[in-house]
């Protein structure tokens, strides 16, 4: 019994629901590896930190023993997924998901252990369905199930339209834990609805029922919206180790607690004990370099890791950076803001004026380096710090 609740702590760490608790409490007592199952569509080249919350998770149930089937929705994908859009998604082409794809398939054994994770794509069976097979699935879920889904019923409500080939999304993501056998299914909080449909569609295919796990969506560099590349809040696990150190060493103190529970492998107690050290007095920034040496390690090495902390404390430390300094979070005008602006709505100068004025100069620096670009457009979602002078100094985050 102590082993099971050791495992059930594990997999509960971070985690927003388990549907069903004791259905996975059950499962972890069978005499054969799960099989645990989390689809990715491939809708960009590159996986970022907020990728990985679901794919640690993963490793996870690997370091237990089970088996992991890391989906590449490939076929999914030319659908475009529906969930939390506020818009029809523009389906993806044959070619931008074959492209997408193989990148995943490079980066994903950083985190997962080779020997434990099988790489499956839903196209091997998708590509086989014939209109009738369609047709079958469809029968079994009703628009006004559908129409439950949050997004699907904003839109209803508002009179957007809603393309006949988003209700498939569900129904194919939700095929896939058919065709796999799945045990267990993971996936953020916005899949919820669809990992619910796999389901039920695998009692109706006369399947026992996967288990549900769902994860939080992790909050992008600028603490607000979730991480993602088209807001420019994220990290990708490709970027070169100083650059990702420098943008974890951005986050604020209180995000930095969030990213210790998922994204670090250190025990919650270990976690626990780094907090009491801080409320006792410890410099939060001290933490935050343990916390970005322990991932610039996991995607690079250790000596990439000492190498660039070695570049931010000179870049920084020794730039006489002062201990705190004020933060402020700024609206984005179009998109973003201009620095000029930035400059002027973070107090550090008098005006836009000045503010060209010290840029022509060369007195501005962007996370210590100079900036005289007096054009410079701030994209929304970026945190960073900026100095004027010698001695004025802020966190800006353009929201």
């Amino acid at each position: 019994m102590t082993e099971a609740n050791d495992a059930m702590a594990l997999l509960r760490r971070g985690a927003e629901e388990i549907l069903l608790e004791n259905e996975l409490r059950d499962k972890l007592q069978y005499d054969r590896p799960l099989r645990v199952k989390a689809g990715f569509d491939p809708t960009a080249p590159d996986l970022h930190l907020g990728h990985t919350v679901l794919i640690n998770k993963l490793r996870q149930f690997q370091d237990l023993g089970h088996e992991v089937y890391f989906l590449i929705g490939d076929f999914t994908g030319m659908i475009g997924d529906p969930s939390g859009k506020s818009a029809t998604r523009p389906p993806l082409t044959r070619e931008e998901v074959r492209d997408n794809a193989r990148t995943y398939e490079e980066q994903i054994f950083q985190v997962l252990d080779p020997e434990r994770t099988q790489v499956v794509f839903n196209s091997d069976w998708m590509n086989d369905f014939s209109a009738a097979d369609m047709i079958r699935l469809a029968s079994h879920h009703t628009v006004a199930r559908m129409l439950e889904r949050d997004d699907f019923h904003k839109r209803y409500a508002a009179r957007q339209p809603i393309a006949i080939h988003e209700f498939l999304y569900p129904l194919v993501q939700g095929y896939d834990s058919v065709a796999l056998k799945a045990d267990v299914e993971l996936g953020g909080t916005d899949q919820k609805f669809n990992l619910l449909v796999g389901r039920e569609l695998q009692k109706a295919y006369g399947q026992s029922p996967q288990t549900v796990l769902t994860m939080p969506l992790l909050e992008g560099l600028d603490g607000v919206q979730k991480m993602s590349k088209s807001l420019g809040n994220y990290v990708g696990i490709k970027e070169p180790a100083e650059e990702m150190f420098g943008k974890l060493m951005s986050i604020s103190d209180d995000l930095m607690w969030r990213y210790f529970l998922l994204l670090s492998f250190r025990p919650e107690s270990e976690i626990e004990r780094l907090r009491r050290d801080v409320a006792e007095g410890r410099n939060p920034r001290d933490v935050k370099f343990e916390l970005a040496e322990e991932i610039v390690t996991r995607f690079h090495d250790a000596r990439a890791a000492a190498r660039a902390r070695e570049v931010f404390i000179a870049r920084f430390r020794k730039g006489a950076m002062p201990e705190e300094m004020p933060e402020h979070t700024l609206p984005a005008d179009d998109g973003g803001l201009a620095l000029d602006r930035l400059l002027k709505g973070a107090g550090l100068v008098a005006s836009t004026s000045d503010a060209r004025r010290m840029l022509k100069q060369g007195a501005v620096r962007i996370d210590g380096e100079r900036v005289e670009d007096q054009r410079l457009v701030v994209p929304a979602g970026e945190t960073h710090v900026y100095q004027v002078g010698k001695r004025r100094f802020a966190r800006v985050t353009v929201a």
